[in-house]
């Protein structure tokens, strides 16, 4: 089995281990060996889960405006420890690769592999709740019709991305491409950066 598609079957297992609770506030142990690259792929996508249904929380139109708040700042926290851990698993990649001879003609991806990776998880998502839409027995025949539509492109999506990776690594490998780390920088979540927050000392 290649990279990409392990890396799928990590992100089918933890979702589906999320639905086991199907509670944002869980607190369930990861499967894998701390420090482990696999462990860092589960809480990658553990971090995406649970944001998922945050999101649908917050989109509630009855919600009270001081919880909306509470989870729209819950939701900053966790884009950020996203980001940080996307970076992490493309350090993990700079560094495997760091030892291969590039070639002359090299040339560098648009999408780093940790990024590609966390597209991967999202698709893992939205398939597992296409599928879900799909197979809801009081909705109507046209809503499934339209909602297995849907899900056979986000197959077809999934299909092609993990190809796309896999073909990724093994240009890194062979030196065809060569990678750089570009840290997101984002300037809201700082206080030395973001005029509302360094305004406010």
């Amino acid at each position: 089995m290649d990279f990409a598609e392990s890396a799928n079957v990590i992100f089918d297992k933890t979702i589906k281990l999320y639905h086991v609770t199907d509670d944002v506030d869980a607190k369930v142990a990861s499967p894998y060996a701390e420090g482990s690259f696999e462990n860092a792929l589960f809480t990658k996508c553990w971090i995406d889960t649970v944001q998922w249904h945050l999101e649908d929380i917050i989109r509630d139109p009855e919600i009270d405006p001081v919880e909306a708040l509470a989870l729209k700042r819950r939701i900053d926290r966790s884009n950020q420890e996203r980001t940080d851990l996307v970076e992490e698993i493309d350090s993990f990649f700079h560094t495997l690769y760091d030892g291969v001879e590039v070639r002359s003609d090299a040339t560098i991806n648009t999408e780093s592999p940790a990024w590609a990776i966390d597209r991967l998880s999202i698709l893992a998502l939205k398939i597992y709740h296409m599928r879900e839409q799909v197979e809801r027995t009081e909705a109507t025949p046209e809503h499934h019709a339209a909602c297995q539509a849907k899900l056979e492109v986000l197959l077809e999506q999934r299909a092609d991305l993990i190809t796309a990776i896999d073909q990724l690594l093994a240009d890194y490998t062979t030196g065809r491409k060569y990678m750089k780390v570009y840290r997101q920088m984002k300037m809201y979540n700082d206080p030395s950066t973001n005029p509302v927050l360094y305004g406010k000392r």
